[in-house]
């Protein structure tokens, strides 16, 4: 029988970075104290007892996990990456020799700048190649995944089967087509990373006619969408209406009227609604709103509205205590 072997790529990837850092720690973590012993003087060793430790872990983690589903308080991994994640971090503690079990070590600043200088020797020298560690973990991947969700276990009679299997096998890998975007995953996975891709270009989501960038949407968004959301011109003398940017135009020619009103209840504090209503009226025929309309900022439109007032004459303010006093006369009549 001639089996497919395609794995989930992400997964199989994600493998294949933690397990140099596993390594590193091993290393650092058992010669640490010992002058005489360095991490490299080890790694050769211990690099082959993780491979047979991962290989022996996860060949029993299936009759392990069986044996844990029928215990109450046994707890199950379920994601490949989360059980060879604690094989690895099994045998890094297996290694830790004395020092750095009682020296606080393992929580110490040192030790993480002395992995992270280890990993870079490690991947300098090319100790352990990416494509190595790859096919080990997909080798680990299989072992674990006994409900075949991260990998195929298809199988066939001819290699022309095979073949053509592997074409259409949700688990081939993909490459992402969206320019700038170097993404691999398996074919199940397409609609998914389309779905968030940040380079991946889609329309504007506040519906103006360009198409961005998904990455660069949120900067499109704040900065040139003539959809941009923008307070009115007129904001700062009481006007609260937020409007597209591009539809400025046509809100300071539809609201004409609410924007002179604003403007003229600043001018004449004193005055009552109905004054300042009688007013606006005024004003607009004496302008035909038409300058007014084409007013695009307050100081434009504050000025015609003064040349404005002047060519209309002095407004008619109702006294205060006018409406007052006729209803205590009328009162008094009755």
């Amino acid at each position: 029988m001639l089996h497919c072997g395609n794995c989930d790529t992400e997964v199989v990837h994600k493998l294949a970075e933690m397990f140099l850092p596993g390594l590193a720690c091993a290393c650092v973590d058992n010669t640490t104290g010992y002058p005489f012993s360095t991490p490299g003087s080890v790694a050769g060793n211990f690099r082959k007892e993780m491979i047979d430790y991962l290989t022996q872990r996860s060949e029993s983690f299936v009759a392990e996990s069986v044996i844990l589903e029928g215990d109450p308080q046994g707890e199950v991994l379920d994601h490949p990456f989360d059980i060879i994640s604690y094989f690895v971090d099994e045998f890094v503690i297996s290694k830790r020799n004395l020092v750095s079990q009682v020296s606080g070590w393992l929580l110490s600043d040192w030790r993480e700048d002395k992995v992270d200088d280890f990993i870079q020797e490690m991947e300098m020298n090319g100790f352990w190649s990416f494509d190595r560690r790859e096919t080990i973990a997909k080798s680990l991947l299989k072992n674990v995944d006994f409900k075949n969700a991260y990998h195929c276990n298809e199988s066939f009679h001819s290699q022309e089967d095979l073949d053509n299997h592997v074409d259409v096998c949700n688990f081939r890998t993909a490459f992402c087509q969206n320019e700038g975007c170097d993404a691999m995953f398996c074919s199940a996975h397409f609609e998914q990373h389309d779905l968030t891709c940040p380079f991946k270009i889609i329309p504007c989501e506040q519906k103006c006619s360009d198409s961005i960038m998904r990455r660069d949407m949120d900067r499109h968004c704040i900065t040139v969408c003539p959809m941009k959301i923008v307070n009115c011109p007129f904001y700062g003398v009481g006007c609260r209406a937020a409007v597209a940017q591009c539809m400025i135009e046509k809100h300071c020619s539809d609201d004409v009227k609410t924007h002179l009103m604003h403007v003229l209840k600043g001018i004449h504090r004193e005055a009552t609604a109905e004054d300042l209503s009688r007013r606006v009226e005024k004003i607009m025929q004496a302008s035909s709103g038409t300058r007014l309309a084409e007013a695009r900022d307050m100081r434009m439109f504050k000025s015609i509205v003064k040349n404005l007032e002047a060519k209309v004459g002095p407004m008619e303010v109702t006294p205060k205590n006018e409406d007052s006093h006729e209803s205590s006369t009328e009162t008094q009549g009755h």
